[in-house]
């Protein structure tokens, strides 16, 4: 029986070593740049927020030369104990554009109206390397929202959870910033297949936005608050035919849960009391990437206005 492998990398069945690592990095060449895209749309907001470098990002190999990508983070500069502090991070799989820059406009547009109300700290783009190439995963080929755990080998990871730390209960909330795109099934999941030495499963994707809970910590009221802010915006993805999405049980229109910590994910850093990850589908007939955008602005507003409320 022929087997289902067609990634251009590695051998069925086989882990990929070191040479199939570099291969696939040599098929991913800079198509963006971060400093114009991300660091100077942070630089423009210096005059109403404090900007902290919370780390850099370091990658070189025999065929690379080194790339040093500076990590910022805006943060509210009136910072007052007593208020709810919420997290907001974009861009820790670095291909997801709308989680960036819903990032960077909410602190452009929105984040000033909460002055007063909420302490904000926002990381637009976590995986640097991976924005400029349109990646998933780190120079490393490892994926940054599965290695946020003691003794993470991911730099991007680590240096976020550096920064958390310093901050430890201060959060009430964390919205994390992220898309699917139709590439999840013709690279990403392909290669993850490869890489794992394992076969690949054509699967599909959700068509409009959803959101991914906490199945140590659920929080429905909080996930409604922010269905009902983007289905302002744009669709919210459907059930499919086993009442699921992307394998696991829907609990509410458009939300299901992961267990946060166990794999490693972004939203399970803080240890705050509402935790969220945003997904939506930039490349749906029925929704455009700016329309995206919108509606990861529309969930940040949600959260917070929400973590506000409850500190009342």
């Amino acid at each position: 029986m022929q087997k289902n492998h067609f990634y251009p990398i590695g051998t069925p069945d086989q882990p990929w070593g070191t040479a199939e690592r570099a291969l696939w990095r040599a098929r991913h060449v800079r198509q963006r740049s971060y400093a114009d895209d991300v660091l100077s749309a942070i630089d423009a907001l210096r005059g109403r927020f404090d900007v902290e470098a919370y780390g850099e990002v370091r990658y070189a190999d025999e065929q690379h030369p080194a790339e040093r990508f500076p990590l910022l983070a805006i943060r509210s500069r009136h910072w007052q104990p007593g208020l709810p502090g919420v997290l907001v991070t974009g861009g820790v799989h670095g291909y997801e554009t709308s989680g960036v820059h819903g990032a960077l406009r909410f602190a452009e547009v929105h984040a000033a109206g909460f002055a007063g109300r909420a302490n904000l700290l926002v990381v637009p783009c976590v995986s640097p390397w991976g924005y400029e190439r349109f990646q998933r995963w780190n120079f490393d080929t490892l994926d940054p929202n599965r290695s946020f755990r003691e003794g993470t080998p991911a730099q991007e990871s680590a240096a976020l959870m550096r920064l958390v730390a310093s901050l430890q209960g201060q959060f009430a909330a964390h919205i994390d910033l992220h898309e699917t795109t139709g590439t999840d099934e013709s690279e990403y999941r392909p290669a993850l297949a490869a890489r794992d030495g394992k076969q690949f499963a054509p699967g599909s994707i959700p068509d409009g936005f959803y959101l991914v809970d906490d199945t140590d910590n659920p929080q429905p009221a909080f996930q409604q608050a922010i269905i009902d802010a983007v289905s302002r915006i744009t669709h919210i993805a459907p059930a499919d035919d086993k009442n699921e999405i992307i394998g696991s049980p829907v609990v509410a229109l458009g939300v299901i849960r992961y267990a946060m910590k166990p794999l490693g994910l972004c939203a399970g850093i803080t240890g705050a009391r509402y935790t969220t990850t945003t997904e939506v589908y930039p490349d749906s007939p029925s929704a455009s990437p700016a329309q995206c955008i919108e509606a990861q602005v529309a969930a940040v507003c949600a959260a917070v206005e929400f973590a506000c409320r409850q500190n009342r």
